[in-house]
């Protein structure tokens, strides 16, 4: 069974998206991290990460992994933390956000301050409707796809989210590269789309950032949850446009295969929004200043 240090490194190396980030968190040298990495895969009989010059992105074993050891690994480095960061936090946090990144980012992070005590409960859905009820008191905290706007909100940009064009291998070696060098827009037109929505929010985003204009694409499914997408992508229904945190594991597979390659992948912030009339709170104060330094090692999602 691997032990705590083994698993607290693969959790460092997940979280920050390489192994000298990890070493850095950890205060340990990198050869360090990298041999405590290699005895757990050697434990578990398969790589974790797949290593490049962007950094270690996780195998679908690595994300299965994270999920399940996360909160217990942090449960147990919090009850071993020295005194300011164990001290037991009251109340109850109402927090917004998609459901996507909440899943996936939002609320491992939060796991330390849910083994303090800290009881959260969660909303998901469109960010206008979440910040709705932010300014109607029935939310604390919104994690926000768009720069809220309305006023009394307190509001701080959090991580940028990298958007990639994906599809399954199959469809990906039916386009001819010099066509998509020459007329990305006529090379892709004959795949079919998986969409979050009907009038294709995110695909149609990356189009005019990239093309300059609107797919003419065929729409194939619409699922309203970008994990779903991902699962029809996989399947071979059509490609999409995923953030890399979401499309990654599936990447690194060999699951789906990135379409399309900008100079700069096209990005979209998010925001942490609260209302500015909220009374002082140890646990909101405590969430945010968590959120935002989790934020600080994604660097970018």
């Amino acid at each position: 069974m691997p032990g705590l240090d083994l698993l607290a490194t693969f959790l460092e190396i997940y979280r920050t998206g390489s192994l000298s980030a990890a070493a850095a968190r950890l205060g340990v040298s990198q050869p360090a991290v990298t041999g405590q990495l290699a005895r757990l895969e050697e434990q578990l009989g398969e790589p974790l990460f797949v290593r490049s010059s962007k950094g270690a992105r996780p195998t679908p074993r690595a994300a299965a992994l994270a999920a399940r050891v996360g909160l217990h690994v942090d449960g147990l480095r919090t009850a071993l933390a020295p005194s300011g960061e164990d001290s037991m936090l009251e109340g109850t946090i109402h927090l917004g956000g998609a459901a996507e990144v909440m899943a996936l980012q939002v609320l491992p992070a939060l796991a330390p301050l849910s083994a303090r005590g800290l009881r959260i409960r969660v909303t998901l859905g469109l960010a206008g409707e979440l910040l709705a009820a932010l300014t109607a008191a029935r939310l604390d905290l919104v994690v926000s796809a768009v720069r809220p706007r309305q006023e009394g909100l307190e509001v701080a940009p959090l991580v940028d989210e990298e958007f990639l064009l994906v599809g399954p291998p199959a469809l990906a070696h039916a386009v001819d590269p010099e066509r998509l060098a020459a007329d990305p827009v006529a090379a892709l037109a004959p795949m079919p789309l998986v969409a979050y929505a009907a009038d294709l929010p995110i695909i149609r985003r990356y189009w005019r950032s990239e093309f300059g204009r609107r797919p003419p694409n065929q729409v194939a499914v619409v699922v309203p949850d970008l994990r779903a997408v991902l699962a029809a992508v996989v399947s071979g229904m059509g490609i999409s446009v995923l953030p890399r945190y979401l499309a990654a594991p599936a990447l690194a597979a060999g699951q789906v295969v990135q379409m399309h390659r900008p100079e700069v992948e096209p990005l979209n912030t998010l925001y942490l929004a609260s209302r500015r009339d909220m009374p002082a709170s140890p646990a909101l104060a405590a969430v945010w200043e968590h959120l935002a330094r989790a934020a600080q090692e994604w660097k970018s999602l």
